[in-house]
Order: C-alpha cells, then structure tokens, then sequence
C-alpha cells in the first residue's frame, strides 16, 4: 500500500481509482470515471475547448475469440516505416499511421495515411488471414493500381455534428443534427424504416422473405 502510494504521489484527501483487466477495458473504464468525477465534482470548465492530437495507435490487435490479428482501424492503414520489420515477427508492436483530433474527450476527427505498396499491402493481409485469392477477388484492382506507381495519400474525416454538439453544450448529436435518428435508429420525419410496396421492390429486383 506504501509503495502504490509513493508510486502515485498521492496526498491526504486524494483517490485512488484502481482497474484490472485487458488494457483496452481498462482504458475505457478509467476514461468514462475521469469523465464522470470531471463532471460531478465540477473540474472540468465547458467553456474550455481543450484540443489534442492521438497518434501511434496500433496498428493490429489480437481477437482472442478468433484467435487471430484484426486491423484496429481499417487493413488498409499504414504502418509507420520505422515500424515495418516488425510486422512479421512482432505485429503487436507495430504502429500505425493513424491519427484522431480530439475535442473535450471526444473524437472530433480522424484519418489516416494509406498504404500504397503492394508488398506492405499482401504482407498484412497474410497477417489478416485474408488469403490471396480473397485479396485478388475483392481488391484486385487497388493491388494492380499499386504496381504503376500510387503516391502516399490520406486524409481526415472531421466531425461536424460532434463538433457544433459540443459548442452548444449539448449532451448528444442528436440535438444538433437536422434528422436525427432515435435510440431504435427511426427517422421521426419520414418513419422510416417503414414498409416498401411490392411494386416498389418488384422495379428494384428485390426481394423480401421473411
């Protein structure tokens, strides 16, 4: 108890917020408990926009239920070059380059940089699991485009909605979007989803069976 005292500098009046499990459930139960005592306990000033850029996520992270590798953002992230020797012997340990802008504890924007070698591309879909015949069928076409010459390219996605949310001191989107869905994900303005006439469906080629 000393040692976890000195190793936490604490003071007499301070609390000590303690959680075991993987990491990724520890890292979000300890978010949602500095947001919750940052609200309760008055510590946090709304009228404060606090910015800050996360960078050097992880690049894959491993399913223990399928017992394999899946991409944390998407497989077509890069990894940081720095990084890249690892991706076969230790893809654990390997970076992304990935980026969220966050706003206030929320994610205000995110992007990334985008593999544009088809070498580093095959090589992490064999770590994906996704065979070669997958990776032909489905992108082929991005893999071929690769062997001419596709420059490095990314981007960002910034999030309005969230953005306007948190300067008018809103709780959720869902009071600053123009057709906002509810917690069933129905669209009061229209009703949607509603029922399709047949003849609809029959002109679309679709089929319903229950």
């Amino acid at each position: 108890m000393d040692a976890l005292i000195d190793r936490m500098q604490a003071q007499p009046g301070d609390l000590l917020l303690i959680v075991a499990d993987m990491p990724n459930v520890v890292a979000a139960t300890l978010d949602k408990l500095r947001r919750l005592f940052a609200e309760r306990l008055e510590l946090a000033d709304p009228q404060v926009l606090s910015w800050a850029w996360i960078v050097d996520f992880p690049l894959v992270e491993w399913n223990a239920d399928e017992n394999r590798w899946d991409a944390v953002h998407h497989p077509f992230t890069a990894p940081l070059d720095e990084d890249l020797h690892m991706l076969s012997s230790d893809p654990g340990k390997v970076r992304a380059k990935a980026y969220d802008l966050i706003l206030n504890g929320y994610e205000a924007g995110g992007g990334s940089i985008r593999i544009h070698r088809r070498n580093v591309q095959q090589q992490l879909f064999d770590l994906l699991g996704i065979s070669p015949e997958t990776a032909q069928a489905q992108f082929g076409h991005m893999l071929e485009a690769f062997e001419y010459g596709a420059p490095p390219h990314g981007g960002i996605a910034p999030g309005i909605d969230r953005i306007v949310m948190i300067l008018a001191n809103e709780d959720t989107i869902r009071e600053v979007m123009a057709f906002p869905k509810t917690q069933q994900a129905i669209d009061l303005m229209t009703n949607a989803p509603s029922p399709v006439d047949e003849r609809q469906l029959r002109d679309l080629h679709i089929r319903s069976v229950e």
